[in-house]
């Protein structure tokens, strides 16, 4: 399987449909497997939008490449090593806390272990089977379930 990343055209090609949206702040987000489960992170009960369960996700720091970013929030969040960036899921916009629209931009990974399992940001964990998924978004069941 080939990275999405290895086409020189694909990450140009995301900044230019964000920039004709309107996007001004980028997420990245891991679909981490573990056989036919999912691994999702819940928020915690003081955090924007308590109780929800996500993806390990965080925002692109200015300057940084959207597959820096993607390994480095996988491993901050999880402790997780992304060995691969396998596909691109697909994208959904949203207003941020800060009130900025922001696109999270989702990708299937496969990581060196699946444990140990490090939370840094999140309060619990799931592996969850994709047909049985606790309360995610819309936007995010939409790509897990495809």
């Amino acid at each position: 399987m080939t990275s999405p990343f290895a086409d020189p055209a694909f990450a140009p090609g995301l900044l230019l449909d964000a920039q004709e949206a309107g996007v001004t702040r980028f997420v990245v987000a891991a679909v981490v497997m573990d056989g036919d489960r999912v691994l999702l992170l819940r928020r915690p009960a003081d955090d924007f939008m308590p109780g929800l369960w996500e993806l390990p996700s965080g925002k692109v720091e200015t300057g940084e490449d959207f597959e820096s970013a993607l390994l480095r929030e996988t491993a901050e969040e999880t402790g997780l090593t992304i060995n691969q960036v396998v596909s691109y899921l697909g994208q959904f916009d949203y207003t941020s806390k800060s009130g900025s629209r922001t696109r999270q931009l989702t990708f299937e990974v496969t990581v060196e272990e699946t444990t140990p399992l490090t939370l840094t940001e999140h309060d619990d964990h799931s592996w969850a089977d994709r047909s049985d998924l606790p309360g995610v978004s819309d936007e995010v069941r939409k790509l897990i379930v495809r």
